[in-house]
């Protein structure tokens, strides 16, 4: 049952993680190009499908922790120190979405923006990525897991 459940982590966080963080890392650029040319209806359709993909994935996405919860409460390492670090990180990197990213990236398809505000969300898309990343090594690695690694 546990490589079942690591499976679904693991497939959840692939499918939906990374739609996510390759959608919001080209939102910002998506958004300047739009700044720069207002009458560009293509772009602005790119934009709004980025942000889609955005929100929709992020939804999806609550399956990785319940899934990553039921495969860590299997393996017997809830009270790990490398597990207690990603869940915390998981959990500002979902802060920074659903606070910082998203809402700035329904701020710049509602109204007028600026080139300052793409760079905000840039940062605090790179910000969101970073937290994902570090969490994704800690998976990997695990400090003072039984695998060698």
């Amino acid at each position: 049952m546990t490589k079942f459940l690591l499976a679904v982590h693991v497939i959840a966080a692939i499918v939906t993680v990374g739609p996510v963080t390759v959608a919001a890392s080209l939102f910002p650029p998506a958004a300047r190009k739009v700044l720069g040319e207002p009458g560009d209806a293509q772009a602005l359709a790119i934009t709004r499908l980025l942000h889609r993909i955005c929100r929709v994935y992020a939804t999806v996405g609550v399956v990785v922790p319940v899934f990553g919860f039921a495969t860590a409460s299997n393996m017997g390492v809830l009270g790990d120190a490398w597990l207690i670090a990603s869940i915390v990180l998981t959990a500002l990197a979902a802060v920074v979405l659903a606070a910082l990213v998203l809402p700035r990236q329904s701020a710049l398809l509602e109204g007028p923006g600026d080139r300052a505000a793409t760079v905000r969300l840039a940062m605090f898309t790179g910000i969101f990525n970073l937290l994902w990343a570090t969490v994704t090594v800690l998976m990997i690695v695990r400090p003072g897991s039984t695998t060698g690694a």
